[in-house]
């Protein structure tokens, strides 16, 4: 029976941007990896709305499946982050998102749901986008994607930046991390309204539901309304940064690489603050060893990923957990060794192809269980 994987991208996610994917090399490895074991998958990105509220990124989940065949043969859907709870909520049964039985005829048809990096009970950095701070930066954005002025703006400082960018070369600088952001991500950035840019910062003025959703408090009422729907495989991958983040010699002399190690730091401190009142699932040392054994420092309370706490992500059986910070999974980090400017966020993790590999090789190995385990279910054969 034919295997369709989806790829959920998370909060504040995209599929494509420039020319960055959000799971960058993820369907080509994972579908290596699939087929090495047999099974011929297509593996593909899906759209999401940026912070829209899990039920509205759902529905957009159910519809872009549906537009691409996903209501034939077996389904598996991966979630990182936000994109885990979205998953979740498709596959409850009985859940309602539209006025049809279309999230029933493909729950019977999903196999597995698998989590990556995902706040199941929350992140405190949630919180922070409710105060009046964090409600500023998420207005501002709103002013910019819609209204001609903000538009303008945004185009005036980018090529700001192209010619900073372009100066440094000349006077002999070698490539950083603003040369990077110019030509992957803003170098086809146009004032007009119907610019992918503006349109990702007009999908978050429109729909900011998830900021509370994924509070502590938020994901406490989601566990308690959604449901795992019987004979799915619920598994996830945990990621936890070092405690204390090392920076390279060589970003110590780029003003933006340290500006994104502070700010990641930053993060990383607000995500340790564990809530009192929504605690996290705590596993013993025994539970931990068989999934956590690479990990050299303690999975407690304060331990995450640099967006969500570690303990926060468990949920179902755990795949792995690895030294690595919350985008590293998805393949956001530097992938040459003298290619620092890569990695977005600057951990110190050191994550790095081989282990990202391995990391998807383990995924590949769940999906290829739960497919056998759906098809006999279905009475099917499996590839």
């Amino acid at each position: 029976m034919s295997a369709r994987v989806y790829l959920v991208p998370g909060f504040f996610g995209f599929s494509q941007f420039g020319d960055i994917d959000y799971f960058y090399r993820v369907e080509e490895i994972l579908t290596e990896a699939l087929a090495t074991r047999g099974l011929n998958a297509k593996v593909m990105q899906t759209r999401t709305l940026p912070t829209g509220s899990i039920r509205a990124r759902a529905d957009l989940l159910l519809s872009e499946i549906l537009a691409s065949g996903g209501d034939e043969g077996v389904v598996h859907l991966l979630g990182h982050s936000t994109g885990g709870l979205d998953i979740r909520l498709l596959a409850t049964p009985g859940v309602q998102l539209r006025p049809s039985d279309a999230e029933e005829a493909l729950g019977q048809r999903i196999a597995s749901v698998i989590s990556l990096c995902t706040p199941h009970f929350g992140t405190p950095l949630a919180r922070f986008f409710t105060t009046l701070q964090g409600r500023h930066i998420l207005r501002t954005l709103a002013l910019l994607a819609t209204s001609s002025k903000g538009r303008g703006s945004i185009v005036m400082g980018i090529q700001a930046l192209r010619i900073v960018a372009r100066l440094d070369d000349r006077i002999g600088l070698p490539r950083n991390f603003l040369d990077r952001l110019v030509d992957r991500t803003l170098s086809t950035v146009s004032s007009r309204k119907d610019d992918p840019f503006f349109g990702f910062l007009e999908d978050i003025s429109e729909d900011q539901g998830a900021v509370i959703q994924l509070t502590p408090e938020g994901t406490d009422l989601f566990n308690a309304a959604v449901v795992d729907r019987p004979g799915v495989d619920y598994r996830c991958v945990l990621a936890a940064a070092p405690p204390r983040g090392e920076r390279s010699l060589e970003r110590r002399f780029h003003p933006a690489q340290i500006a994104l190690f502070r700010l990641f730091r930053l993060m990383y401190r607000l995500t340790s603050n564990a809530p009192t009142a929504y605690p996290y699932p705590s596993p013993t040392p025994d539970e931990l060893l068989p999934w956590a054994e690479d990990i050299p420092f303690a999975l407690d309370p304060k331990a995450n990923d640099g967006v969500v706490p570690t303990l926060s992500q468990l949920y179902g059986r755990p795949i792995t957990a690895v030294v690595g910070d919350h985008l590293d999974v998805v393949g956001q980090f530097s992938w040459q060794k003298d290619d620092v400017f890569a990695d977005w966020l600057p951990s110190g993790s050191n994550f790095d192809e081989a282990r990202f590999r391995r990391l998807w090789d383990k995924v590949a190995e769940a999906i290829v269980e739960a497919h056998e385990k759906k098809t006999a279910a279905l009475g099917e054969p499996g590839a």
